[in-house]
């Protein structure tokens, strides 16, 4: 078993290295049209505290959390340090790329 803290002291707070460093990579690297930069903040922290109650009420057996828009997925992962681990992955597309239909797929 892990050494997670109880349910009641996870928190959006205590994942705020990685929101910091989310922040960061999508101020510097991500250009998107659908969300506007300034409420990117809120929304990660929304989704955050929505992997915590993913994460909180878990089947048995489950290790992880998972909470996502079109933009971003956020995973909590058990992990045997004092705390789960928090990944942030920003869902890249571009709504230029070319459609490859199966045929084409298939054709090599």
């Amino acid at each position: 078993m892990s050494d997670t803290p109880p349910s009641d002291t996870l928190t959006a707070d205590l994942f705020a290295t990685e929101l910091r460093a989310a922040l960061r990579s999508y101020e510097r690297h991500i250009v998107c049209i659908e969300q506007v930069p300034d409420e990117t903040e809120s929304i990660l922290e929304s989704l955050i505290e929505k992997a915590i109650q993913a994460y909180q009420n878990r089947a048995p057996g489950l290790k992880h959390g998972i909470a996502l828009n079109r933009q971003v997925t956020v995973i909590l992962s058990e992990s045997s340090g004092p705390r789960p681990l928090c990944g942030i992955y920003f869902n890249l597309h571009s709504p230029y790329a070319r459609r490859i239909s199966k045929a084409q797929a298939s054709q090599g």
